[in-house]
């Protein structure tokens, strides 16, 4: 086999050889003859993590690796070459929980079960194979028994009793153990499809954050998160995620939990109350005292609210639910009936063998969490089936400006100063103001500081944020506002210096602009450009193709900037200098009027319309409760990705769809060939067991990928 080595030299280490080469694909190994799920999960995200890798898998059985990568080889190899297991930064770009474990054991699971029916059908006695039915068969009937006791009402488990009890009566001991084998295995795949979704949802709901705000001797400091201890005070603001568990020291503060509890309603959190990581502060500002650094107990949580949601059921999933153990009685009729007419053990045994509800119950939420599975892969991260649902049926689009259709990295133009004020102290002042509230404007005017060199160490009292309007705090005894103007000449009721209008009229109507006042006048407006993104004509036009009647932008920027960027754009309608209660209440009225509307937003002042929409989604670069609280998340920088949304969705709604059609089809046909006498209980008994796990399957291929076939099926 050809080795590293022979492309660098023989003085290079001779640890990895290349297994198979084409160009921009390479498989290698490692002279380890096996990982561990920790060891293996280190070196994937190390190869992902380097500059011209694409893709990286790692596979720990043989301690192989494989990349896809773009550039010079042989510079990435040298990387490769520096890789350190122990290193802290590696270890540390590996999520807390990444499904490794996961995948292996149903992996295991699933093949134990296979091999052990077939090893006891070859090898064991006629008797013990019998005796072994009985027992396995002892598990369904209690399910049966204890279904019909609860319930008082014959549903699947009943049906599943009856048909595996009537085999074994009868003697048809081959149907009844070919029958237990395909439930069992059905019900592997929806419990490792259930659990592989839910693990993938989890970990991007499961927020990651960076940096935070270190507060010792009455300073902030912001520092790596990886650098926090338990015991340490962090100090965590409005809008932001809160990093890790711990208790509230100083500060009060309205915290959003539902990423663990799933609660929509704030909760007040106050001097000596526990906060846990991943909630998200809504109002106000706190500083808490670290008692988990670990992300493994957020992580479970997450899991559990997750499993326990009814956000992962779509509305056409709980029909189709309802709808399957509503046929189960005639199921249990059309048996009754067919042996009173033909007195035939043998036909009514055949009907008694199909069972609609196991392959609606099986293929509906297989579907639904692949379609979120599927989402994932295109850096999408839905947090419940009904949300694909809404997208799907959508006809009302309401996009935020700044952040959404322009970039969310404007950049600062120009600093006009009023009173005789110096830019750069000006600019210095905003941004030592504005880096406690991240945003895309925030941003901006921290990153011009820093560009200019401008060093803006805390030198004012606690700050504070009011939704939308801005920043207000003190500075040397003088109280400074930034925001909009609204906030600093209407709700600050600060001046324009005497004489110097005629400034601000000049400023061109072209810019976004921030206000700052210091001690009651007007010191400095910050001139900002926003650019458009590139891609947003094209994606407006697909969206008007792929169905929305009413696209709308809605911002807080001013009629003029709005007119622009809408005419640029081609939304259906724009509102300019709004407020974030008046993008709600827009959403609200549309709602009224029975659309079906999704709010995009990437800000805090976007949060209270996310919420009232049907299905809210957030920027990736966005404020962080605006992604907390939306139910879709953007995790690429581009609006394609909508379309390709609408697009799962829909197709989504059609495989939902199908798959009710082909199960309805297929088991009457079943139904009517036992009636004639046809087919026997066991093969009706494999052609319905073996359609159910086959939908079941098909249920859980990409949807991207099997468009076309989807398509024609509706056709059908």
């Amino acid at each position: 086999m050809p080795v590293i080595a022979q492309v660098y030299g023989d003085d290079i280490d001779m640890r990895i050889k290349i297994q198979h080469e084409i160009s921009g694909r390479i498989r290698f190994s490692m002279p380890e003859k096996r990982y561990t799920y920790e060891e293996a999960d280190r070196l994937q995200y190390y190869l992902q993590s380097l500059d011209g890798v694409k893709k990286a898998y790692v596979y720990e059985r043989s301690a192989n690796a494989v990349i896809e990568y773009t550039g010079n080889r042989n510079d990435i190899f040298k990387k490769i070459l520096k890789y350190d297991p122990e290193s802290k930064e590696i270890k540390e770009l590996v999520p807390d929980n990444t499904g490794r474990a996961l995948m292996a054991s149903y992996k295991e699971r699933l093949i134990t079960k296979v091999v052990l029916h077939y090893a006891f059908v070859l090898f064991m006695p006629l008797k013990i194979r019998h005796i072994k039915a009985w027992i396995q068969a002892a598990g369904f009937i209690w399910k049966g028994v204890k279904c019909l006791a609860k319930k008082r009402k014959p549903e699947v488990p009943v049906l599943d009793a009856a048909a595996i009890t009537g085999s074994l009566v009868s003697g048809d001991y081959k149907t009844a153990g070919s029958v237990m084998f395909l439930l069992g295995v059905g019900d592997l795949l929806e419990e490792w499809t259930h659990k592989k979704s839910v693990d993938d949802l989890a970990r991007s709901m499961a927020l990651r954050t960076d940096k935070v705000w270190l507060v010792k001797d009455g300073v902030e400091t912001l520092v790596p998160a990886i650098n926090i201890c338990v015991g340490d005070d962090i100090s965590v603001r409005m809008g932001n995620v809160i990093p890790f568990d711990g208790v509230v020291v100083s500060g009060d503060a309205s915290v959003n939990q539902a990423a663990l509890t799933g609660e929509g309603i704030p909760v007040h959190k106050h001097e000596g109350a526990y906060v846990y990581a991943g909630t998200v502060i809504e109002e106000g500002d706190i500083v808490i005292r670290v008692d988990k650094v670990s992300g493994s107990t957020r992580y479970e949580k997450i899991i559990r609210m997750i499993e326990e949601s009814e956000q992962l059921k779509s509305e056409v999933e709980s029909k189709a639910e309802h709808i399957a153990d509503s046929l189960v009685p005639y199921t249990f009729a059309g048996t009754i009936i067919t042996y009173l007419l033909t007195k035939n053990v043998t036909k009514a045994l055949s009907i008694l063998m199909v069972d609609f509800s196991c392959a609606l119950k099986l293929s509906m939420p297989v579907t639904v969490l692949s379609a979120m599975r599927e989402c994932e892969e295109h850096s999408l991260t839905v947090k419940g089936g009904r949300f694909l649902e809404a997208v799907a049926e959508a006809d009302t689009i309401v996009f935020d400006k700044t952040g959404t259709l322009t970039r969310a990295c404007p950049s600062v133009v120009d600093v006009v100063t009023f009173g005789g004020n110096d830019k750069k102290e000006m600019l210095r002042i905003a941004a030592c103001l504005e880096e406690h509230y991240p945003h895309s404007i925030a941003n901006a005017v921290v990153d011009e500081a820093a560009r200019q060199g401008l060093d803006h160490e805390e030198m004012h009292s606690k700050v504070e944020y009011v939704v939308a309007h801005g920043i207000a705090s003190v500075i040397d005894g003088k109280k400074a506002v930034i925001g909009s103007w609204h906030f600093v000449f209407e709700d600050e009721h600060c001046k324009i210096p005497e004489g110097e209008q005629y400034i601000l009229d000049n400023i061109s109507k072209e810019y976004s602009r921030l206000f700052l006042a210091i001690g009651g006048e007007l010191a400095a407006v910050i001139c900002l450009i926003d650019p458009l993104r590139d891609e947003a004509p094209d994606v407006i036009a697909g969206l008007h193709e792929t169905g929305f009647d009413n696209i709308v932008m809605m911002t807080g920027d001013s009629k003029h900037t709005a007119r622009r960027v809408a005419e640029l754009v081609g939304v259906d309608h724009y509102y300019g200098e709004v407020l974030p209660g008046e993008k709600a209440d827009y959403v609200k009225r549309e709602k009224e009027k029975g659309h079906k509307v999704i709010m995009i937003g990437d800000g805090i002042n976007d949060s209270p319309a996310l919420s009232e929409s049907d299905c809210g989604i957030a920027i990736s670069e966005g404020a962080q409760l605006a992604r907390q609280i939306s139910d879709v998340m953007i995790g690429e920088d581009d609006l394609y990705k909508l379309i390709t949304l609408r697009e799962l969705s829909d197709l989504l709604m059609k495989r939902i769809k199908f798959n009710y059609r082909f199960v309805v089809g297929f088991n009457l046909g079943l139904i009517g060939l036992g009636l004639f006498g046809i087919i026997t209980p066991a093969m009706s008994a494999m052609l319905h067991n073996g359609s159910t796990i086959a939908l079941g399957l098909h249920s859980m291929t990409d949807l991207k990928d099997c468009k076309h076939m989807i398509i024609s099926e509706e056709d059908t």
